[in-house]
């Protein structure tokens, strides 16, 4: 029990056992051994990637997946108030169907300057996409990781050697405070109220959605699984 470990001798359980049952011992007798992280760190990647409910084969189906994927990753990168300075796409085949031809295509691909513009990161990940994708294969998964990722605060200043004018600055301020905007949209009314063109339309039912067939009902989130009792 957890009062017969209490009573056990640190130092005779760290020869038998471990440091680490040792320390556990010791918290139980109120010793603090294990510090705790007021926040967790900031990622030093950021990655949404999802197994296809069934195979894509046109590039259009894998632009919508990529799309949606960069959107949302853009999305974490804010909230941890940092900017990316390049993004990594990938697709591929399932490995699990043998039948199928095989491909796994990735690309890295540098922005000109750290951003957490959606549209930005969304419209590098399609043209990552666009020159990693080959025709006539059958696509299970796709992914998007943003890298090289740096405080927004620290951002890195650059020479004005092209005379930046103070209206393209204010174009990037307006750009900023339109990512604040639809963050707090996507909040309110749920993820996906405010999307990006290229990731089309239909939620669940697009190609690239997993199979939910086992899914646990949403009892507390959607009024249509409520489980219903008659007498």
């Amino acid at each position: 029990t957890v009062l017969d470990l209490a009573r056990l001798n640190p130092a005779a359980v760290r020869m038998r056992f471990s440091v680490v049952l040792e320390k556990t011992v010791l918290e139980l007798r109120g010793i603090s051994c294990m510090a705790l992280d007021d926040a967790p760190q900031p990622k030093q990647q950021i990655m949404c990637s999802r197994s296809f409910g069934q195979p894509v084969l046109q590039q259009a189906g894998l632009i919508e997946a990529v799309s949606e994927f960069a959107g949302r990753a853009a999305e974490k990168l804010r909230q941890q108030a940092h900017l990316a300075g390049a993004v990594h796409v990938f697709i591929r085949t399932s490995s699990f169907r043998r039948e199928d031809r095989q491909y796994n295509g990735s690309v890295t691909v540098p922005l000109i300057r750290p951003t957490a513009d959606t549209s930005a990161l969304v419209s590098s990940a399609a043209a990552g996409l666009r020159s990693i994708f080959r025709p006539g294969y059958r696509y299970a998964k796709a992914g998007v990781m943003l890298v090289e990722l740096q405080p927004q605060a620290l951002q890195q200043g650059e020479l004005d050697l092209h005379g930046l004018d103070d209206d393209a600055r204010g174009e990037s301020r307006d750009r900023g405070r339109l990512m604040v905007a639809v963050d707090a949209v996507n909040r309110r009314y749920g993820r996906g109220a405010i999307g990006v063109a290229s990731a089309g339309l239909g939620g669940e039912q697009r190609g690239f959605s997993m199979k939910q067939e086992r899914r646990t009902p949403r009892y507390t989130t959607n009024w249509e699984e409520m489980p219903v009792a008659r007498a």
